[in-house]
């Protein structure tokens, strides 16, 4: 059966938004799922069902790369290039959909066990070297990883830089790649930081600051009176509607969805602090 693009009509007439197969994106998409894949075969087969990566967390890389896609290659993607709305709901999934369940998949371990396993125990010692794990160390401390989103997220939405990133490729891949790894140390700064579980209290603090400050930019993006992005001007036009409620909208779903993502998610991590904290106090007492 020969395989063709699908396509939707999102207003009448000729304009039209399809599936984007970008051969680079869809490449690195189809070899991530199966050395993941692989990975975790070869881990389980050595070590056992559910032993260093759970099933939970497989369902949520796979929930993660779901979100790659339908960011990256489904109409989503080639909407975003015309209605400023749809382009922040792209960059909404790959920070707070995305980026948290594939951090959660343990996709690292995964890798490593899909290497050949003559080279496993080389990398894994060269990762551990001092320059690289000073490195690691430094781009996943939590209040790093949050600057460095957070810079990332209001740089990237300068008007000159955005605009760019809808005239050339090569700068609209740059934004998503920092888009999302920026994201993903954020995420893996939060949730495997180097406190466990115990850090999960300052990391509700984490999440409340990005949720402010990602929201204060949803705010001024929403009441502005002024197009920020004149080059979706008569992109939006095209398609009958208005540039400044197209910029609104987008302004809105930074703000109240993209928010409400993060509050459930600080929520989480508050539930999993408050948690182990019970079980450290239980474990105190029946020493005694």
């Amino acid at each position: 059966m020969r395989l063709a693009p699908l396509f939707f009509i999102a207003h009448a007439g000729e304009h039209h938004v399809g599936w984007t197969w970008e051969p680079i994106v869809t490449t690195l998409l189809a070899a991530s799922a199966l050395l993941y894949v692989v990975g975790l075969v070869r881990l389980w087969s050595n070590a056992g069902r559910s032993k260093g990566i759970r099933a939970w967390q497989v369902l949520a890389f796979a929930g993660g790369w779901i979100a790659l896609v339908i960011a990256l290659v489904s109409p989503l993607d080639a909407l975003g290039g015309i209605l400023f709305s749809a382009h922040m709901a792209q960059h909404e999934v790959l920070m707070i959909i995305a980026a948290p369940l594939l951090v959660l998949g343990r996709p690292l371990i995964a890798l490593l066990w899909a290497l050949p396993s003559r080279w496993r125990s080389p990398i894994a010692t060269a990762a551990q070297a001092r320059p690289i794990a000073t490195m690691w160390d430094f781009f996943t401390a939590p209040a790093v990883a949050v600057v460095i989103h957070a810079l990332a997220l209001w740089i990237w939405h300068l008007p000159s830089l955005y605009q760019a990133t809808l005239r050339n490729d090569w700068i609209h891949a740059l934004q998503h790649t920092s888009f999302l790894l920026t994201a993903a140390f954020f995420w893996w700064a939060l949730i495997h930081g180097r406190y466990g579980r115990l850090g999960y209290g300052a990391a509700v603090v984490y999440v409340f600051f990005t949720s402010v400050h990602s929201g204060a930019l949803g705010a001024l993006l929403t009441f502005s009176p002024n197009l920020w992005y004149p080059i979706y001007q008569a992109r939006t036009a095209a398609w009958g509607l208005n540039p400044i409620e197209d910029q609104q909208l987008a302004g809105l779903i930074m703000w109240v969805p993209a928010g409400t993502i993060l509050l459930i998610l600080g929520l989480a991590l508050f539930t999993a602090w408050l948690g182990e904290a019970e079980r450290r106090v239980r474990l105190a007492e029946m020493k005694r």
